[in-house]
């Protein structure tokens, strides 16, 4: 496995997961259990697992639509729409679906939590991307097409 992958990854998983306990377990444990949304016995390996899977996608597709994932720019471009989708799923997609004493408080508490994650996860898919040597990998690919291409010519 890629060293860049793996740090992209971690880049979303440990905030995620982190801040996911915290919010939905400690810190809105009452509002959730308000909302009567959550099972009395969260299964932590479940959540733990889904956000593996959602990192490891994450990190496959962002050195793919970004075209220079190294800057802070490309890392809050790809945050911006993995909030966006993230939020269609975690919060619209559920409000719509399940059982809850008030759909609006769902969807600013979740909104709220979705903004923070990718607020924090942002700088640090950059980050991911330059210590796992993206930039350098860039800089390769770059050189390795010239010389193909003066070899053509």
């Amino acid at each position: 496995m890629r060293r860049s992958f793996v740090l992209t990854m971690l880049a979303y998983l440990v905030p995620t997961f982190v801040l996911g306990y915290v919010w939905h377990l400690e810190l809105f444990a009452d509002f959730y259990h308000n909302l009567g949304i959550y099972r009395p016995d969260v299964i932590i390996p479940f959540g733990f697992l889904s956000m593996l899977l959602q990192g490891a996608i994450f990190a496959a597709a962002y050195p793919r639509v970004i075209e220079k994932p190294w800057t802070y720019g490309g890392g809050t471009r790809f945050a911006a729409g993995a909030a966006l989708l993230s939020w269609t799923f975690t919060t619209l997609a559920v409000a719509a679906k399940h059982p809850m004493t008030s759909v609006s408080g769902f969807v600013g508490i979740e909104t709220g939590f979705t903004v923070t994650q990718f607020v924090l996860v942002a700088p640090l898919l950059t980050l991911g991307a330059r210590l796992g040597g993206m930039r350098r990998d860039a800089g390769r690919e770059a050189s390795r097409q010239g010389s193909e291409l003066n070899a053509a010519t």
